[in-house]
């Protein structure tokens, strides 16, 4: 069986190591239009931050650990095209086409991050960071200006603004919606985040929307619908979209331009598969698919196609859209509904809300947590946490409560480790299950 991958990021990677484990005999061939293959993206956050010394260091794979695994790796090729009769698929290479064919084909380009709906987006005055060369111009940008305006409150914005801030430089944030991280936070849990940027510095404007970017004597100029605001450099961390144009149109796609497929990650067309940003997620908490860019899930999907290119044996479970990170001091995590989106969900919810202590020798410092529930049957349906302290672990419980069905009297019950210099007397995770407001 011959195996070709387009895309060597998360979701290609690990599909590629997972075929390899499950099909010992199969020719793998990963394609990468990159000069090296396994660039983080969010490498410049912690390089500004100080996480990492240098721009080498991130990489989370290099091409030797794969082709010790006889995976077969093309550096510098760039996919133009598939043809799915013939089961063949043509790239370019030092300006050269080349076209090999395939058994089975997973289609792991990923996403852009331009907006191309703002006009001006072509301006080197913009911070990008998706590649190492586009990394390496942004560290440039960041030395040679003072003044940066984030477009998108997100995680994203909020991981850029907490590292410029840090570099001691002027910060302004333009977000659509009025709160931060609006998709995963209801905003009276994320309030004290937002109160600390204020207080290093930080210039918001809420509900407002970037519709045309100029540069005017080296400056950059946003313009929105209520204000012109100037700027040394912009950083856009908006949603991104699928970056498939080379495409078979003979693949069925969403209406947003995302990849059709059923739950084995299969698309329309027999033996071709879709995972990571090219596709949308089936949500743990409907019948609804949504599309999302998260690491996390990239890397599952890339686990769960290997299993399914011969038969359908393994439907992917869906996403309970988690999140997790540290800015401006504070640990915020999250996981499932929000309790402002409730109101697009055929169901009645609750919610309980826990403020303790850390642990029963750490009294000083507290978690917040706020749990979502459906009234009716107790299952668990959402969660939020913010600490000045590293909780970033206990979402991934309650990602999983969502994803396993529990409800908030199991969730009571759980089972977790005691000790008085890391815990308290009751794990919060288990204090959300067991107190309702």
């Amino acid at each position: 069986m011959k195996i070709v991958i387009i895309g060597g990021s998360f979701a290609g990677i690990t599909a590629a190591l997972t075929a390899r484990k499950k099909y010992k005999e199969a020719t793998i061939i990963l394609l990468e239009k990159e000069e090296k293959i396994g660039f983080i993206p969010g490498t410049l956050y912690s390089l500004l931050n100080g996480e990492i010394d240098s721009l080498e260091e991130g990489y989370f794979i290099t091409i030797e650990e794969l082709e010790r695994l006889a995976i077969q790796v093309q550096l510098n090729a760039t996919v133009e095209s598939m043809d799915t009769d013939s089961q063949k698929v043509t790239y370019t290479i030092l300006h050269q086409p080349v076209t090999i064919s395939y058994d089975k084909l997973i289609l792991a380009t990923g996403s852009v991050q331009d907006s191309y709906q703002v006009k001006g987006m072509e301006s080197n005055k913009i911070v990008k960071y998706k590649t190492i060369e586009k990394t390496r111009v942004a560290l440039e940008l960041v030395e040679k200006n003072q003044v940066f305006t984030i477009v998108g409150g997100g995680q994203i914005g909020l991981e850029m603004a907490d590292a410029l801030i840090n570099q001691n430089k002027h910060v302004q944030l333009i977000e659509s919606m009025n709160g931060l991280v609006a998709k995963y936070f209801d905003q009276e849990m994320i309030a004290p985040l937002l109160k600390e940027m204020e207080k290093q510095g930080v210039t918001f404007y809420f509900d407002e929307t970037v519709k045309e970017i100029e540069e005017i004597e080296e400056k950059l100029i946003l313009k929105t619908q209520n204000h012109v605001i100037e700027s040394d450099c912009a950083v856009f961390g908006l949603s991104v979209k699928p970056n498939i144009p080379y495409l078979d149109p003979k693949v069925r796609r969403h209406e947003d331009g995302s990849i059709l497929v059923d739950k084995y990650l299969k698309t329309s067309i027999e033996h071709v598969f879709a995972i990571g940003d090219t596709i949308q997620m089936q949500s743990s908490l409907s019948n609804e698919t949504f599309y999302i860019s998260l690491v996390n899930n990239a890397v599952r999907t890339g686990i769960v196609v290997a299993d399914n290119l011969v038969h359908p044996l393994t439907p992917f479970i869906g996403s309970a859209r988690t999140i997790g990170t540290k800015v401006f001091g504070y640990y915020i995590a999250s996981t499932g509904m929000t309790e402002a989106e409730s109101i697009f969900f055929d169901q009645k919810i609750a919610v309980s809300h826990v403020s303790q202590p850390v642990s029963l020798f750490n009294k000083q410092q507290t978690i917040n947590g706020k749990l979502i529930y459906n009234a009716v049957s107790g299952k668990i349906l959402g969660a939020q946490f913010i600490s000045k302290t590293n909780i970033l672990e206990k979402i991934n419980t309650l990602s999983l409560s969502i994803q396993m069905g529990m409800t908030v009297t199991e969730l009571a019950q759980k089972d977790y480790f005691f000790h008085p210099a890391w815990s308290t007397v009751y794990d919060i995770t288990n204090q959300l299950g067991l107190v309702k407001d």
